[in-house]
């Protein structure tokens, strides 16, 4: 399939991001880290989870390049990454607007259905 509009991003990291969106806590932690930065303490506290399993998790989205580590002496506060998402919804972007014109188009046909029908026809 030809790519239109905008450059594709590699498929691994379209893959990567899209698997690590895949799970529910780690969709929650981006959602934490979309309020600003955040340290492993702070992003295990809302999960019956163990540090080291958030830990995981926040490798997983590394990999992924959604998030980063920074240093701050002793902290290493973790924060969002935009791009992959900015990727992803770049090519979501495109079936939105495949859907959308299918949607148009069907709007159209009732209509034109409509019109065809007779008065008092309680088809």
């Amino acid at each position: 399939m030809k790519q239109t509009g905008y450059a594709r991003p590699p498929a691994a990291r379209l893959d990567a991001t899209f698997a690590a969106l895949a799970d529910p806590t780690r969709r929650a932690i981006l959602a934490r880290l979309a309020d600003g930065e955040a340290t492993v303490t702070d992003l295990a506290r809302p999960f019956r989870m163990s540090q080291p399993a958030v830990s995981k998790h926040l490798k997983v989205l590394e990999k992924a390049g959604l998030i980063s580590q920074g240093k701050d002496a002793q902290r290493r506060p973790r924060r969002i990454e935009p791009k992959p998402l900015a990727e992803a919804t770049m090519w979501l972007e495109r079936y939105r607007k495949l859907w959308e014109a299918n949607f148009r188009r069907l709007d159209d046909l009732l209509e034109e259905m409509k019109s065809l029908t007779p008065p008092g026809d309680d088809r």
